[in-house]
């Protein structure tokens, strides 16, 4: 993972009522709606759990987020090579990283790798309890699909921009 200076002054945890969501701008219009209205009903309603990176005492500000949910890949999205490994199950679990996104003035300074480290490494620790084979992602552009694919996630062939890695991908990840 990425160092970020004094790490024992962050935190990532479940999104809760003291987060100011309102102050996050990460330059993406539908990241930052979605944190600030759609966010808190995705947790309420079990659909999503939205994590934050914020600062361990006191101050609410949010640097950074993503989410994680259970999801089910159809094995025929799954390249052949892929899914010939796996059990022909019509949905093969996965866990879904729908969104992550970093502040604007927190950006480029390793906060996204860092999030993204936290969340396979949870997705990983969570697959010994509910399994998962991949986690997938939709990346949100162009330049979010390349951040994707330089820790290992590869293209679906028939989805653009939805990208996967598999859990024993990420498992190496973690010596």
């Amino acid at each position: 993972m990425p160092a970020l200076r004094h790490p024992s002054e962050w935190v990532i945890e479940p999104l809760g009522n003291h987060h100011n969501r309102a102050d996050f701008l990460c330059g993406n219009a539908s990241l930052d709606r979605y944190l600030k209205e759609q966010a808190g009903q995705d947790l309420r309603r079990a659909c999503a759990i939205p994590f934050v990176l914020a600062p361990r005492r006191g101050d609410p500000s949010i640097l950074g987020y993503y989410t994680l949910s259970s999801y089910g890949v159809d094995i025929g999205e799954l390249p052949v090579e892929v899914a010939k490994r796996l059990p022909r199950y019509p949905l093969i679990p996965a866990t879904l990283l729908g969104r992550l996104a970093v502040d604007r003035r927190h950006q480029g300074q390793g906060i996204g790798e860092f999030l993204l480290m936290d969340a396979l490494h949870r997705a990983l620790v969570q697959s010994a309890v509910v399994a998962a084979a991949v986690v997938v992602v939709d990346a949100i552009d162009a330049g979010a699909a390349e951040f994707y694919r330089h820790f290992g996630f590869v293209a679906f062939p028939s989805i653009a921009g939805r990208l996967f890695l598999p859990m024993k991908a990420a498992a190496g990840l973690f010596p």
